[in-house]
């Protein structure tokens, strides 16, 4: 298998050209809340300012549980900055690029290899009790 760095940074630059991407903390809580089955995977980025920020790491600590009790697959990323160059097309986003989402599309009909290989080294680290496994996003 590929590193799943790789993995995801393909299932993103997917997700970004079929537009089923969302980018901010409390963008995803809306996409979670109005309709949490739409959404396939979820990243949390860290930033230098992160342990500093309780009201980020609360919020973290929420989209897990959201996440754990919607069998949403989450993994955490420690390079914001680089998460925010792979995804960010506008200048909002580069600032709020803790929380990523990937949803499905709309007619359902689609097949990401990549995602797929995210889910089973979710799965695969679950079964090691590891419930939001760091990823190393690849350098350009």
């Amino acid at each position: 298998m590929q590193s799943p760095g790789k993995s995801l940074k393909e299932a993103l630059l997917c997700a970004q050209s079929e537009d089923r991407l969302t980018v901010g903390v409390y963008e995803s809580a809306k996409i979670m809340t109005d309709d949490p089955d739409s959404v396939s995977f979820c990243i949390l980025a860290m930033d230098e300012d992160f342990q500093c920020d309780i009201a980020l790491q609360i919020h973290f600590t929420l989209i897990q549980s959201f996440c754990f009790d919607n069998d949403i697959s989450i993994v955490r990323v420690s390079d914001m900055q680089r998460l925010a160059e792979i995804v960010g097309d506008k200048a909002e986003q580069l600032e709020d690029a803790h929380c990523v989402l990937i949803t499905n599309p709309a007619d359902g009909s689609w097949e990401d290899p990549a995602l797929e290989k995210l889910h089973l080294f979710c799965e695969e680290s679950r079964s090691l009790c590891d419930w939001v496994p760091e990823i190393s996003l690849p350098e350009r």
